[in-house]
């Protein structure tokens, strides 16, 4: 398991830039928020992963390390509970394009959106 070299929030506290020795990525609070390792969004199993809407203007307020292995971000709709492991950050990274599709196809099909109602 890679140890991230940085983390840095954006001004805008929009995007958290993740730095590892072989890639960087740059990822969206909104992303980040919908795709919360807490299980208020993933649940206890795979099958109970809940699906989030109306996070588009969501922002990180705090960065809470956790340990060596992990973070816990605080987002501006009060959520707290999900905690980043480095992989699950290498993960959500190396994979954004794809999961970022699937989670907008999924709010097409449930006749939901970005944006808070």
């Amino acid at each position: 398991m890679d140890t991230p070299l940085e983390i840095k929030l954006s001004k805008d506290k929009q995007t958290l830039s993740v730095v590892f020795a072989e890639a960087t990525y740059d990822l969206p609070a909104e992303f980040l928020r919908v795709e919360s390792p807490s299980a208020e969004v993933r649940g206890h199993a795979f099958a109970e992963k809940k699906l989030i809407s109306g996070k588009r203007d969501v922002t990180i307020t705090n960065i809470l390390p956790q340990g060596n292995y992990a973070v816990r971000l605080m987002f501006s709709d009060g959520h707290q509970t999900g905690i980043y492991t480095w992989e699950y950050l290498q993960e959500l990274g190396a994979n954004q394009q794809q999961i970022w599709q699937t989670y907008l196809n999924n709010l097409l099909d449930n006749d939901l959106q970005r944006s808070a109602a």
